[in-house]
C-alpha cells in the first residue's frame, strides 16, 4: 500500500522532513509511539468515528503543523 503525505497550507522545511517519516507507519500504534517519541512530543488531538470500520486519528504533529490518518 502506498502511503504519501498531503500538505495543505504552508508548512515550514523541518516541520514537512519530520512528519514525513510517519508516511510509513501502520498501525494506530505505531503512531503515537512515534509520536510520543519526537521532541517535542506529538499529542493525540482527536479521534472521529467514520463508521464502524473507519476513524480519522488527528495528531498535533510538529508545530504548527497536525497530522491527520486515515485508518481503516
Amino acid at each position: 500500500m502506498t502511503r504519501e503525505l498531503r500538505v495543505v497550507g504552508p508548512v515550514a522545511p523541518e516541520a514537512l522532513a519530520r512528519a514525513a517519516a510517519a508516511t510509513g507507519l501502520a498501525t494506530l500504534e505505531e503512531v503515537l509511539r512515534f509520536g510520543f517519541s519526537q521532541r517535542p512530543s506529538w499529542e493525540l488531538a482527536d479521534v472521529v468515528v467514520q463508521d464502524e470500520y473507519t476513524h480519522d486519528v488527528i495528531v498535533q504533529g510538529p508545530a504548527p503543523a497536525y497530522l491527520v490518518f486515515d485508518t481503516t
